[in-house]
């Protein structure tokens, strides 16, 4: 008889993969040392790479007909990426241009550019989950890989409450786009409608995929996501080689 990994064991594999996500030269790019031209490249490959496509990422996981509670935190997902719905009214890929904007970026630059060749395979593997008949291997990906950070653990045992609009715009002025790179504090709307719908999502991600993900697939959850993470840092590292930036 197979004896499968727990629901407790489980998340703890989730959380102590996301605790790796971070990359070496991640302070680079929440700080003031990058030229114009480098965070430039930075956000075009983030582009690129997931944010224009991320509701049609979720849109595929949706059409596989996953059961009633996971179709309704899906869809909840894909209205407020797609519509903004259940924020300020404005899709996410779209108020990330407008924020590319205040940087001086313009938009016909993000629409004509070339994804290192990392950054294509990274962009490949998602294709790829988000196309997997096992519908919950490709929500795993992108709610808890892509969605998630370093900082999962801390918000699934101390989960941020909704913030007050003055907490956010206190957050906004402190954003080293803000800081370092002289945006308007009127084009960070994207960070507005990421605090507004924050609280509790990270809790409702997790509780998706830990509670539908069936015992026998859990390890194969968790190969998944042990490859996104090697992806994403190799996506990274060709970043930063392409801005110039060397590992200490």
């Amino acid at each position: 008889m197979s004896v499968y990994m727990t629901k407790s064991a489980f998340l703890e594999s989730l959380l102590q993969l996301m605790d790796n996500k971070h990359h070496w030269a991640w302070d680079h790019f929440a700080s003031g040392r990058l030229t114009h031209a480098q965070l430039k490249l930075h956000f075009q490959q983030e582009y690129g790479v997931y944010v224009r496509d991320f509701p049609i990422f979720l849109a595929r996981i949706l059409g596989k007909n996953p059961p009633t509670s996971a179709r309704h935190m899906l869809a909840e997902n894909i209205y407020e990426e797609e519509t903004g719905g259940l924020s300020l009214g404005t899709s996410h890929p779209e108020l990330f241009l407008t924020m590319m904007e205040g940087l001086r970026f313009s938009r016909s630059s993000f629409e004509r550019f070339h994804l290192l060749p990392e950054a294509r395979t990274y962009r490949a593997w998602l294709d790829r989950m988000s196309h997997h008949r096992e519908w919950v291997l490709g929500a795993a990906t992108f709610t808890i890989f892509v969605e998630g950070s370093v900082k999962d653990r801390t918000e699934l045992t101390a989960p941020s409450r909704r913030k007050r609009a003055k907490d956010i715009e206190s957050l906004i002025n402190v954003h080293p786009l803000v800081r370092y790179h002289g945006i308007h504090p009127s084009r960070m709307d994207l960070i507005r409608a990421h605090q507004l719908v924050e609280a509790g999502h990270r809790h409702d991600a997790y509780h998706m995929v830990v509670n539908y993900t069936p015992p026998a697939i859990r390890e194969s959850v968790l190969t998944c996501l042990r490859k996104s993470l090697t992806l994403w840092l190799k996506y990274r590292d060709a970043v930063a080689k392409s801005c110039g930036i060397t590992k200490p």
